[in-house]
């Protein structure tokens, strides 16, 4: 038995996902905003020249590793891969020196790539900087955790951050015919997938090769072999691979978006536990955490405004987080943030005023800002009355006058009109103190 798969380096015995790393860039699925005319690799290639350091910032099982090696492989440079949960700083420099005696010896650089990069402490990320600085070493570092945080910036200077996205469902679809048409091993067992069974497996990786391949390499154990000697490969081998339950989701999205309107509606209906329900069916699905997260943020705003001004806070904090940590713990403040804006006081009233100031400037785009409130730059100015009978508000009691800044076409119109609930309330007995006589006439 062959103890080497194709590429004559990895062993037959290593799992799925690492026989079918490719050996040349040309295979290579996916980061094509990298990799394709006007990404930044497909120009460094192009022009030739000295390969940067770099770090791959991106979930897991979406190419880095093996970039990396393709990267090097193509512009024949050595490479020396460590990881950072198993190596320290006496590793570190070993590997240095070898790139010393690298270039001593016959001028060539030495890729360094180190896996999981933002595990190094600060010390251990401190040792790599001077060889980066002098060009001894090449840094590619990978990491799943945002680089601004987590590497050092002396370090983040000299280097350049690369951005990797989660494969789509066709990239990890190209991925598994691959698999299926060119390892030998699944050949051999003459392995086939139900439709079914393929889509399961990609919805369910979240994205990561890694986890759809060895899933597969299971689920073909699993499998049951018919007469002819082919084993056939069902949804529900899949999913014992995968471990999961199924979570149905169909083909053309139709349910995506019934999971994201229930779980909005949710929301601004004020019923958590409904919310919280379709939140987990869309996490369950496979659905990007940053989906949630963005609707979230649209739903604060829209739904609860200024009822509630700290749940738009709270709501792009959220974001913010999430696209930072990742899953599984972002289920977490998702989580939080979902019981907090569905348990929010609610209004549109800021939403309903800006669709109506926006509809009133569509119809009247040409209607002049009054000369008051326009800034007398210039002499010239200052004598066509820019600016002139403009009262400044600091200037009176309460810091506030009652001094009309609509145009004269617009005179009394009124589109916030606040409601009664939360913190809204405060703000419109404010304003109809303030604004008592344009106030009192919408009343009338």
């Amino acid at each position: 038995m062959e103890l080497f798969h194709q590429n004559g380096k990895t062993p037959v015995s290593a799992p799925l996902a690492e026989r079918m790393r490719p050996s040349l860039l040309e295979e290579f699925a996916g980061q094509r905003h990298l990799l394709d005319s006007g990404g930044i690799l497909r120009d460094l290639f192009k022009k030739g020249g000295i390969i940067p350091s770099m770090i791959f910032w991106g979930e897991p099982g979406c190419g880095k590793t093996t970039l990396a090696r393709l990267i090097a492989q193509r512009e024949d440079i050595e490479l020396k891969e460590l990881s950072a949960v198993e190596s320290g700083v006496k590793e570190l420099r070993a590997v240095i020196n070898y790139a010393r005696n690298i270039i001593r010896l016959n001028g060539r650089r030495t890729i360094v790539f180190i896996d999981e990069i933002h595990r190094y402490s600060k010390s251990q990320q401190d040792a790599l900087l001077r060889a980066v600085e002098e060009g001894v070493v090449t840094l590619i570092g990978a990491t799943t955790e945002n680089p601004s945080f987590e590497i050092i910036p002396p370090l983040l200077s000299r280097a350049r951050i690369l951005r990797f996205e989660s494969l789509t469902f066709e990239e990890l679809d190209s991925i598994l015919n691959r698999a299926l048409v060119n390892d030998k091993i699944l050949s051999e067992k003459q392995a086939e997938l139900h439709d079914e069974a393929r889509e399961t497996l990609i919805r369910h990786s979240g994205g990561d090769a890694r986890i759809m391949l060895n899933a597969l390499e299971i689920a073909v154990e699993l499998a049951e072999v018919s007469e002819n000697g082919k084993r056939l490969i069902d949804e529900s081998a899949a999913l014992q691979a995968l471990q999961k339950k199924s979570v149905y989701h169909d083909k053309k999205g139709d349910y995506h978006y019934d999971l994201a309107s229930a779980f909005i509606k949710s929301m601004r209906a004020s019923d958590p536990d409904a919310a919280m329900f379709y939140m987990a069916r869309m996490l369950a699905g496979g659905e990007d955490p940053k989906f949630i997260a963005r609707r979230m943020i649209i739903l604060a705003s829209e739904d609860i405004g200024n009822a509630n001004p700290n749940a738009l806070l709270l709501a792009a904090a959220c974001f913010q987080t999430v696209s930072v940590i990742g899953m599984p713990e972002a289920r977490i403040i998702l989580g939080q943030t979902c019981a907090y804006l569905a348990s929010s006081p609610k209004s549109n009233a800021s939403y309903k005023a800006i669709n109506s100031a926006m509809e009133d400037a569509l119809k009247h785009p040409d209607i002049s800002v009054p000369l008051k409130l326009r800034n007398p730059v210039t002499a010239h100015m200052k004598a066509w009355n820019y600016g002139k009978e403009y009262k400044y508000p600091h200037s009176y009691p309460g810091h506030f006058i009652e001094d009309d800044c609509l145009p004269e076409e617009l005179k009394d119109k009124i589109y916030y009109d606040p409601t009664d609930i939360g913190a809204e309330q405060q703000i419109k007995q404010r304003l109809e103190e303030w604004w008592s006589k344009r106030r009192k006439q919408r009343h009338e």
